[in-house]
């Protein structure tokens, strides 16, 4: 007996020695729910998603951070789907966080697209239907673990008089800057740069639009079928800036006569309009420059978006990382507060969850909430 005991204690001394030897073939494996991921946050009996509401927080999905007793970097991802099985699932969010601010547009989008309701008025109205949300994290820089909540169903309505889609108020802006600009053809309106309402019913006007024109020239006009209503500069000089507009008034021009990217505001009440330059970078203790100066973004005419490639540092937000500023200046800066995918005006620094070569995207084709990606390289 004392000598099957020795041996017992030989073997297991045996496996103890291969399983330190052996530390970097370690697989981890995900653990089930309750060990693993599962939503915090209690869900609404019903969504009702409407046009009026599109910029307003439908819900905020929270959730349990995992433990895997390893050091190592955490990324959540909500999913939705049509299917309970989850199949062909779209992106909500990431965020390194534990909860997740969805808009009414990003539900009311994906209904509309993929669910299909889209208040045919040969369906019976309000449209209503069923869609799945689930929570996915994975963990190391490939992803070798992924945890799965529970798939979870959500009730969602379209009201009639939505029509089932997401279209404020818009004007565009025509002009000799638009086949440099990837706009299509100069002085097209039917494929005019798009300035858009803050709300149904309003008149106020904006979008970033790029300029790329030594002396660009431009009108507003109220639709893209032509040039009926057109609204051009108050002055009696083509080219001139005086922030005045008059029905078929002359071509307007830039404050200093240069392209550029610009901040255009457009009233078609007061008959106002405003540009106001704007350069974009990065800057922060996760760039190359750290706090003293901007990594500059440039401006991609295809798609319409700022981007910048540049090697990261791995940092931890709020105290480190890195965020948006425009002109070189702190006056605006755009950070991403609780990390949860959403962009606010003076926000909380962005986390770089580890270190390497980044390409980092700001779009602000909506100018009222700007959005952005961080993709590893």
């Amino acid at each position: 007996m004392k000598k099957l005991s020795i041996l017992l204690l030989a073997f297991i001394a045996l496996i103890g020695f291969n399983a330190c030897t052996s530390d970097d073939d370690v697989v981890f494996i995900a653990q089930p729910d309750p060990e693993g991921i599962a939503f915090a946050n209690t869900f609404s009996p019903e969504y009702v998603l409407t046009s009026s509401t599109a910029e307003n927080t439908v819900e905020r999905f929270v959730w349990n951070e995992i433990d895997l007793d390893v050091p190592t970097n955490i990324n959540y991802d909500v999913l939705v789907s049509k299917s309970e099985d989850m199949t062909d699932p779209a992106l909500l969010g990431s965020t390194a966080g534990t909860n997740l601010a969805v808009k009414v547009k990003q539900l009311m989008n994906f209904a509309t697209e993929e669910v299909g309701l889209d208040n045919d008025p040969a369906t019976e109205a309000p449209n209503s239907g069923t869609m799945y949300v689930q929570v996915v994290a994975t963990a190391g820089t490939g992803g070798e673990m992924v945890h799965a909540s529970e798939v979870h169903p959500i009730s969602v309505v379209i009201p009639e008089d939505t029509g089932g889609e997401i279209e404020l108020p818009k004007i565009f802006m025509v002009g000799n800057f638009q086949a440099a600009s990837g706009y299509g053809s100069d002085w097209s309106p039917a494929e005019g740069a798009p300035l858009m309402a803050s709300d149904a019913g309003k008149t106020d006007y904006e979008g970033y639009i790029y300029l790329n024109n030594d002396t660009p020239l431009y009108k507003f006009v109220p639709t893209q079928d032509g040039w009926d209503g057109n609204l051009g500069e108050a002055g009696d000089t083509e080219g001139v800036y005086t922030g005045e507009l008059a029905l078929d008034g002359p071509n307007a021009g830039t404050p200093d006569g240069t392209g550029g990217l610009y901040l255009v505001k457009v009233n078609t009440e007061d008959l106002t309009y405003e540009l106001e330059e704007f350069s974009w970078g990065v800057i922060g203790n996760a760039t190359p420059t750290g706090w003293d100066s901007d990594t500059d973004m440039t401006y991609d005419t295809e798609n319409h978006v700022l981007t910048v490639t540049l090697d990261l540092t791995a940092q931890e937000a709020p105290e480190n990382g890195w965020k948006f500023r425009a002109n070189n200046a702190w006056d605006i800066n755009l950070g991403d507060t609780g990390a949860d995918g959403t962009m606010e005006l003076g926000g909380d620094n962005i986390g770089v969850p580890e270190a390497g070569n980044y390409t980092i995207t700001l779009d602000l084709s909506d100018s009222r909430n700007p959005t952005y990606t961080m993709v590893k390289n």
